[in-house]
């Protein structure tokens, strides 16, 4: 941690396109620390496949139909005024990624490609190829990295996070030491929760960190439990991580089969396989349910050859490593975790409930999903609302003191090792209590479980390491997501 100061004006706590997006903002002035988990492209953002959606083509599309959709696979449990926010931010945050060289699939014309996913009434999302949050990532590292005001450090882990008067002080984790850093202003963009799961298509990373140290701070957190499954993973016999098999890839025509080689959705929506993704999702259990089998395939294998390893060359590889060739094979694939609509609650400035600590990225909760994503509206998101946080930071810091803060104890790094297998204790209650449809006696004892284990890492003094930190934290938004669900 050679770069890290002792005090910056804005700490962000996460370096995926929320953070970087963010940290992108600020002028020359504003002093800005980045903390990477582990290395840069390691995040949930550089897996995203699809694209990110955007009413871009104003000749065929509108914000009123981009909200709609919207709306209707978040079962009208979304916020309207945030989703008028999104939608028509959207376009400018989108667009403006071609100054720093994102490359989005252009058509024989040269103009933008758009394509369609599942929920959407128009093409909208731009991609590239199959890996456009890799293609966003890696333009986003490299424009934040020419920012002298930035400083970026990778492999490092927010331990803890105190507020204190006029902003925060850090405890920042890495190389086995604990540096303290004080901020005045801090943004929480670390991601999802996938890691509380068995089995997620989520990055190493995804254990909630930003979200449990909310809590622990007081802050509101608002519908963990709200967790979407996204259909279309790949059925990998061992690997906890999952990859995905792109919504993009039903969207270009691809169909599910069950285990009979029939397909089905059409026994559960009118919208086929272009239903949205809670929809697909709870139609696959049904289906495992009547036809008593788990072994479900998407077939694109009808599209020709050429195209399919141009359009989807990540998917393809990958699957390709696992002995499925998609120009000719079904495609073996069931749900797992993907996203969470909940999390910190946020304003439409992505203020949260303690004054200057920000969220945005799939850690906040902006409740613009409302009860379901659509398709590529997450990096839209991060788009929008981390432009606004660092906006009201620099309006706020235009107009308040912003002073070198004080640091306070250190935090005791020694105690005792963290006992074995706790993390898969909590993936296999979260798998069997709130999967895509959730089970409420599991449920039940699947919080008394969480809490005992909570309450052993709380009470007793374990070494603080990341593996520490990272169990707490699973533990933690375990708990959260069964008290909600466990709500009468």
């Amino acid at each position: 941690m050679r770069r890290v100061k002792d005090h910056y004006d804005v700490l962000i706590a996460g370096s995926g396109v929320a953070g970087l997006h963010a940290a992108l903002q600020f002028p020359p002035q504003v002093k800005v620390l980045v903390l990477c988990k582990k290395e840069l492209l390691l995040s949930n953002s550089a897996l995203a496949q699809g694209g990110v959606a955007a009413v871009v083509d104003k000749e065929h599309d509108t914000c009123q139909l981009h909200i709609k959709d919207t709306m209707i696979a978040g079962g009208n449990q979304n916020n309207p005024d945030a989703l008028e926010v999104l939608v028509n931010e959207g376009a400018e945050n989108v667009l403006n990624l071609l100054d720093i060289g994102v490359d989005f699939d252009r058509d024989e014309t040269g103009g933008l490609q758009l394509t369609l996913e599942g929920g959407h009434s128009r093409r909208r999302i731009l991609h590239h190829k199959d890996s456009t949050g890799r293609e966003m990532m890696e333009k986003l590292i490299l424009a934040v990295k020419a920012k002298s005001n930035v400083d970026i450090e990778e492999n490092c882990m927010l331990a803890d996070l105190k507020q204190v008067e006029n902003g925060f002080l850090a405890y920042v984790l890495g190389d086995g030491h604990c540096t303290q850093v004080t901020a005045n202003y801090c943004i929480l963009a670390t991601g999802g929760i996938g890691r509380v799961y068995q089995y997620t298509t989520n990055s190493a990373i995804a254990t909630g960190d930003g979200i449990a140290l909310a809590h622990r701070m007081g802050a509101k957190i608002t519908d963990l439990h709200l967790v979407q499954f996204h259909p279309t993973a790949f059925a990998a016999k061992q690997n906890r991580e999952r990859f995905l098999i792109s919504e993009s890839v039903r969207g270009e025509g691809a169909v599910l089969l069950n285990n009979e080689g029939k397909r089905f959705m059409d026994r559960y929506d009118e919208r086929l396989e272009l239903a949205p993704r809670d929809v697909v999702s709870r139609s696959i259990m049904k289906e495992a349910r009547r036809v008593g089998s788990n072994n479900f395939y998407l077939d694109i294998s009808f599209q020709g050859a050429d195209y399919l390893k141009n359009r989807f060359p990540t998917i393809y590889g990958r699957c390709l490593e696992e002995g499925v060739d998609i120009t000719k094979d079904w495609i073996p694939v069931f749900p797992c975790q993907h996203y969470l609509m909940g999390g910190i609650h946020v304003d439409l400035d992505s203020q949260s409930s303690i004054d200057r600590l920000y969220a945005c990225g799939e850690c906040s909760h902006t409740g613009v999903h409302g009860n379901n994503r659509l398709a590529s509206n997450s990096l839209l998101e991060a788009l929008v609302f981390s432009r606004r946080a660092a906006r009201h930071i620099l309006n706020r810091m235009a107009s308040e003191p912003h002073p070198i803060l004080s640091k306070g104890d250190d935090l005791p790094l020694d105690g005792m090792p963290l006992p074995s297998g706790l993390r898969t204790q909590v993936r296999d209650i979260m798998q069997s209590a709130h999967f895509v449809v959730p089970n409420p006696v599991a449920a039940r004892e699947g919080m008394k479980r969480v809490k005992k284990i909570l309450a052993m890492l709380e009470s007793s003094h374990y070494a603080v390491t990341p593996d520490f930190i990272e169990t707490k934290n699973i533990t933690t938004v375990a708990m959260i997501i069964l008290e909600e669900v466990n709500k009468p």
